[in-house]
């Protein structure tokens, strides 16, 4: 009699690599791998948007600078032995209010020209012995920069080897000369910055090549071809790339905020003056805010670009 012999079961199947599951993305963005590449592209991020933040402070305290002076002019009136130093004060002041294009005039005062040194000489000493030059600031229109030759021609004819007119030229193309080199360091030090932030996603792009060969082996086995691998690539890069973009454009953010409201708490001490002064109160402005949120943008791009042409090269 013969019985028919059951079936022996099916031996255990083992779990397939989570890279052969199905639906598993093709380049893993849970990986360790990853979550240290998005943390690489944050701090770059956050430190080129700390760059281009600065460079925009500089400019904007700079521009600042050079619409305060460029309003004002200084005549100079230097002792002279033999001469009433009050009364060429007040010939060259004279001058200035009939010079078209001034709109006021300010006599500065002995007391008030010896305090001018004090961040120079120090303060507490007795100036009187030493020939302090008098100062007349001349205020000017806003409607333009008048023609000063005829103010300036007047002043050597009235007064001559006594008084001079000071347009603040020089120091104001040194102002600006000084403001675009920082500006232009800025500009430099966040290129660098992306330089690098492409130099990681080459090197994280080709590790994850290495790590899914098989995946990718499979894949040109059923007829995909690189373009469809290198987007593959592309697309999870690029997530990887906005995310630590938008986490370092928020720090940065956060970092100027929180420097604005320690710059406000110090404003009533000296110190705070001299820092408000020379950056303002650290507020980058419209323009800045925008840099750095364009600086997390180009971050991801450069990221998925970067990978995109990483794969075609590898898969060539």
């Amino acid at each position: 009699m013969n019985r028919t012999a059951s079936p022996s079961p099916a031996p255990p199947q083992s779990p397939l690599p989570a890279t052969l599951r199905r639906n598993a993305p093709l380049v893993p963005t849970d990986s360790a791998a990853s979550r240290a590449l998005a943390a690489v592209i944050a701090i770059l991020t956050f430190l080129a948007a700390l760059c281009a933040g600065a460079a925009e402070i500089v400019a904007s305290s700079a521009d600042q600078w050079q619409g305060a002076v460029a309003q004002e002019v200084t005549i100079q009136i230097r002792p002279s032995p033999g001469r009433d130093l009050d009364a060429d004060v007040a010939r060259a002041e004279g001058l200035a209010k009939g010079t078209p294009g001034i709109a006021s005039t300010r006599v500065y005062s002995k007391a008030e020209a010896e305090r001018l040194l004090e961040p120079w000489l120090g303060s507490g000493l007795d100036l009187s012995d030493l020939p302090v030059p008098r100062l007349v600031a001349l205020r000017l229109t806003p409607s333009g920069p008048p023609d000063l030759k005829p103010l300036r021609a007047s002043l050597v004819e009235a007064l001559p080897g006594v008084a001079s007119l000071d347009d603040h030229a020089l120091w104001l193309r040194r102002l600006s000369t000084m403001a675009n080199t920082f500006v232009g360091v800025g500009v430099g030090l966040v290129a660098l910055v992306l330089v690098a932030t492409g130099l990681a996603v080459v090197f994280a792009t080709r590790g994850a090549m290495a790590g899914n060969r098989e995946v990718v082996e499979v894949l040109h086995f059923v007829g995909a071809d690189d373009d469809f691998i290198a987007r593959a690539f592309q697309r999870r890069f690029f997530r990887l790339g906005l995310r630590g973009g938008i986490i370092g454009s928020v720090a940065a953010l956060a970092a100027f905020a929180f420097a604005g409201l320690a710059a406000g708490a110090w404003r009533s001490g000296p110190a705070g003056e001299e820092i408000e002064a020379l950056f303002g109160a650290f507020h980058i402005g419209w323009r800045g805010y925008a840099s750095v949120l364009l600086i997390g943008v180009i971050a991801s791009v450069v990221t998925g670009i970067v990978s995109r042409l990483t794969v075609r090269r590898f898969l060539a």
